[in-house]
């Protein structure tokens, strides 16, 4: 799948040092795979969640021991995530993301 973008993972991790161990294997396992649907991601990362939101279905990765939240928009059909936000968990709990 191709990840739009790392950019936006590298400005987080620089906030947050410790998140970029995992958002680098997320990434790398990322731009390896090839999903089709949710059951296929959750078949390499069990904790990603389907949200529903006012602008569609976003999928949720639990990041770093659950200390923060990667929030992307899946396009199967096409093989590309897009990035919505990469947040603290304490930022997730607001809300303000599902907007």
């Amino acid at each position: 799948m191709r990840v739009f973008s790392l950019r936006t993972l590298r400005e987080f991790w620089e906030q947050h040092p410790d998140a970029e161990t995992p958002l680098r294997a997320w990434h790398r396992l990322a731009l390896k795979a090839n999903w089709q649907t949710l059951a296929e991601v959750r078949c390499e990362i069990s904790n990603a969640d389907a949200v529903h939101t006012r602008s569609g279905v976003l999928t949720v990765f639990n990041i770093g021991g659950n200390k923060y939240r990667l929030i992307v928009r899946m396009k199967y059909e096409f093989q590309r995530i897009f990035i919505r936000a990469t947040l603290t968990h304490e930022e997730y709990d607001e809300g303000k993301w599902k907007e």
